[in-house]
């Protein structure tokens, strides 16, 4: 257990995510009088220093430099992301660029303001002049991006912590869940009439989970309900490959749908089997290449990082396979062991996530290279708490096939209207002020509460 003291909580999330990145896996409080808990417990107890400066911001800042070259020097170790602690390290980077800063200066920045290490820089400086220029041509203040919620999975994964529900049981009531879901369409379509529609995602869960007869139903309602002159981009998410048939391609192919995932997360047998995917690495290539042989060229891959049991060794032969199907995306996540998983509420027991922090590096590098001999460059990037090497979540794509909803989404600089259970709706104001409102969860009370739901996105964008 570490104690730390602190005499300002508005600064508490900030050094928590700290302490969490130097000491995963620890147990933190507050403010504890020493004498306060059991001596065996009693392991650490760290003073954070005050920050200086003269607004919040610039204490934080210095408070956390401060914070991290004190952990530093107690640990013998240093954090690829420095002081940083947000989930958007390049949002900072295109803030600098959009500043008129030059590449060397942004890194210069990021390594002496933020402690971040050269080559963390020089990435996400990288990815905000390739952000950049993707972006070139979206409409911040017209425009709106849709998220689409699909919140059904053949099974649920160990790692995850999405909202998702079997499809064996929710087979029946499918249809049912679509109907609220119109609703919401219907009030997003009238209501954001006359503006620019730049994307769409049909995310989940697993979209694909859908019958056939039900995803036709669905896109059909899409296509028919909003203006696609603007669009850039359509994604759906195929994600898990035994959700995926011809069938349900060709559906995808007779829409305007211009990029899919089919997602392995690892090509290794007995990893998938660990973690609850009911497929193998068989499956995966013959969705792949069924996509392929349907005319799909927009095709993107999942792959985590530290997922059990796995060592540098296996990314190494699933990147070698990878690279014999040539996907046009791939995105690359370092494993976050959420408190909803299953790999989080199991972590005590025989399954064992992630590795050491020089495992998890070589891990990133290995995937890093590897999509560099396919072509594909990184173009977006961001973190969570808990990540396996205190690393990012890295999308590499070749020219002209990156995810610009992945972007959007986390540069935060348009509207992103999402629908149905367990969204989560951003509205972008002019002054750069984020607003926010989420759906409910539970599929059942979603499609009981709709009204509730579409009341909430009124209230978000009446203005």
């Amino acid at each position: 257990m570490i104690n730390f003291h602190l005499s300002r909580d508005d600064f508490e999330y900030d050094v928590r995510g700290l302490l969490m990145s130097f000491f995963p896996g620890e147990e933190f409080v507050k403010n504890q009088e020493e004498d306060a808990a059991p001596e065996e417990k009693a392991e650490l107890t760290i003073e954070i220093p005050e920050g200086e400066g003269e607004d919040r911001i610039a204490q934080k800042n210095d408070m956390k430099r401060k914070l991290y070259h004190q952990l530093a020097a107690m640990t013998g170790k240093t954090l690829p992301w420095g002081a940083l602690t947000g989930i958007r390290p390049t949002k900072i980077a295109m803030g600098f660029l959009e500043a008129g800063m030059s590449r060397e200066e942004i890194c210069r920045e990021m390594e002496s303001f933020y402690l971040v290490s050269p080559e963390k820089a020089a990435l996400a400086a990288d990815i905000a002049f390739r952000e950049k220029e993707i972006l070139k041509n979206i409409d911040y203040e017209q425009g709106y991006s849709l998220y689409i919620g699909i919140p059904f999975c053949p099974t649920t994964c160990l790692y995850c912590s999405f909202t998702s529900y079997p499809m064996s049981r929710w087979a029946p009531r499918m249809g049912e869940y679509l109907d609220a879901l119109f609703r919401e369409i219907d009030w997003a379509a009238e209501h954001f009439k006359g503006r620019k529609l730049n994307t769409i995602y049909i995310g989940g869960g697993t979209p694909t989970s859908l019958s056939p007869e039900l995803l036709d139903r669905l896109l059909t309602k899409v296509s028919d309900s909003f203006d696609f002159s603007d669009l850039q981009e359509f994604t759906v998410e195929g994600g898990r490959p035994d959700s995926i048939t011809t069938e349900k391609l060709q559906v995808l192919k007779k829409h305007p749908v211009t990029r899919i995932s089919i997602n392995p997360q690892t090509m290794q047998e007995e990893t998938l089997r660990r973690i609850g995917r009911r497929h193998s690495v068989e499956d995966i290539r013959q969705a792949y290449q069924m996509a392929r042989d349907l005319g799909f060229d927009n095709i993107n891959m999942d792959l985590i990082l530290g997922l059990p049991g796995e060592m540098p060794e296996d990314v190494a032969d699933t990147i070698h396979q990878l690279e014999e199907l040539r996907p046009d995306n791939l995105t690359v996540h370092s494993l976050a062991v959420k408190r909803a998983s299953r790999l989080k509420m199991e972590a005590a027991g025989t399954v064992v996530a992630g590795g050491t922090q020089e495992e998890s590096e070589e891990m990133m590098r290995i995937a890093s290279e590897g999509a560099a001999r396919m072509g594909l460059a990184p173009y977006y990037l961001y973190r969570q708490k808990n990540m396996a090497g205190n690393l990012e979540n890295v999308g590499f794509a070749s020219e002209g096939k990156a995810g610009i909803y992945n972007i959007l989404i986390m540069e935060e600089k348009q509207d992103i209207v999402a629908l149905g259970a367990g969204t989560v709706s951003k509205h972008i104001y002019a002054d750069g002020r984020i607003e926010r409102c989420d759906n409910v969860k539970a599929v059942e009370q979603y499609m009981e509460r709709i009204d509730e739901m579409i009341g909430r996105k009124e209230k978000l964008y009446r203005d």
